[in-house]
């Protein structure tokens, strides 16, 4: 559920007519709900009531501060994968001790960071990360938290560009090579094993792959506490699906995945770390877009939007469905067509939507470009000289904006030109 709705024939996030907002800061500009982020949390977070667990948000979906601050005073931790993260978690107000630190390549000043900061754990990937972050960590005098991020080679039947548990995926260590790693950890000074840590995708609509992914996990867990490591935490990863097209996808809901944790979980004794990421922020924001012109060609016709892939990079990158909706809100006799809805960049991967069918539109309409809370504005981009939009944020009848748009003279001043030319 979330919180934009038609009232009175125009689309609403909470109380604001998004009309008004556009008039206030011009399109495109992003808008998020803080209700629908303060209710996917909480809904989220009480599927796993009674479980020792800590949700850490996957930043990396939305990492503006405003949307950090919501969930923070909701009691979120944060899942971060580089240092602008960490810093951003940080001074949003997240305990230290509620952040992971995750990704492939983190170099020596992250770690750094991290220990001073104190944080959770960090979700080691490779060997030699793990020998870097001991030398780190010795170097500082601490002893660094250490969760071995496991790849169980499990295909999560989703989309191969946001696949992560397969074995030629680039994160987590090889399932076999994963006792040998803790061993390495035991004879090492500056770290120290307290969980293991699993991801095995994004956008997961099944809840198979999961299930088979956790069988593997809690046997592994079984045998490295036999072997006498003390394994505290485990760490689940995020990935759970929105649906971003209902018609299509209808993804497990947060309280039939805790049922599915508790069930393969049962009887281990260990904190449950939860990394959603998506599933908290994706429906909570809309990208609000005006229609430019309409274009009729020989083969098709096209609804050429003032947003564009660099605003929205999904569609580019995935074929990923977003669903286009009109703020004025469509009476019985507003006629349908079919149309590809697309964007002025000079490529022809700017396209959000090929043969649509929607409500029939003319120049100056606004539509509102559904699921744009998640991997949207932090995948942003200048591309074609083109500024970085507002974002926008509502609660209730107030609305903010919390990141401006950004000017193009100011994009161009950060070019310097050697004296020498």
């Amino acid at each position: 559920m979330d919180h934009f709705t038609y009232k009175d024939g125009r689309l609403h996030a909470e109380d604001i007519d998004l009309d008004a907002v556009a008039n206030a800061v011009g399109t495109p500009f992003y808008c998020y709900s803080v209700r629908t982020l303060q209710r996917h949390y909480r809904v989220f977070k009480a599927a796993f009531e009674g479980l020792d667990n800590l949700v850490c948000y996957a930043v990396k979906a939305n990492s503006n501060q405003a949307v950090l601050k919501v969930l923070a005073d909701a009691g979120a931790g944060a899942d971060v994968v580089s240092i602008g993260e960490l810093k951003r978690a940080l001074k949003a107000g997240i305990a230290p001790s509620k952040i992971v630190f995750a990704g492939v390549g983190k170099t020596t000043e992250e770690m750094q960071a991290a220990i001073e900061a104190g944080i959770c754990q960090f979700n080691v990937e490779s060997e030699p990360e793990l020998n870097v972050l001991s030398e780190v960590a010795v170097s500082m005098g601490q002893v660094a938290p250490v969760s071995v991020r496991v790849n169980p080679d499990v295909d999560a039947k989703t989309h191969a560009k946001i696949s992560t548990g397969n074995a030629e995926n680039k994160f987590g260590i090889s399932w076999g090579q994963v006792p040998g790693i803790y061993a390495r950890i035991a004879a090492l000074p500056g770290v120290e094993a307290v969980g293991v840590d699993m991801h095995i995708g994004s956008q997961l609509t099944d809840l198979e792959p999961l299930k088979l992914a956790f069988t593997k996990l809690v046997g592994l867990v079984k045998q490295l506490r036999s072997d006498g490591h003390d394994i505290r935490n485990i760490d689940l990863g995020g990935g759970l699906g929105i649906p971003y097209d209902p018609a299509e996808e209808t993804p497990p809901s947060p309280n039939a995945y805790g049922a599915l944790v508790r069930e393969q979980l049962a009887g281990i004794d260990a904190r449950i770390i939860l990394e959603p990421g998506r599933l908290i922020a994706g429906n909570a924001g809309v990208l609000v877009s005006k229609v430019v012109y309409i274009k009729e060609g020989d083969a098709r016709r096209f609804v050429i939007l003032d947003a564009a892939m660099n605003d929205l990079m999904r569609p580019a990158m995935y074929g990923a469905y977003h669903a286009i909706v009109p703020l004025k809100e469509p009476v019985g006799d507003t006629p349908s067509w079919v149309a590809d809805y697309v964007g002025p960049v000079c490529e022809s991967s700017d396209t959000f939507a090929e043969q649509r069918l929607g409500h029939a539109l003319v120049s100056g309409d606004l539509v509102a470009l559904k699921s744009a809370g998640a991997y949207s504005a932090v995948m942003a981009n200048s591309y074609n000289s083109r500024a970085l939009v507002p974002e926008v944020m509502v609660m209730g009848n107030k609305f903010t904006v919390i990141r401006p748009r950004e000017e193009v003279d100011a994009i161009i001043a950060k070019d310097i030109v050697p004296d020498w030319l």
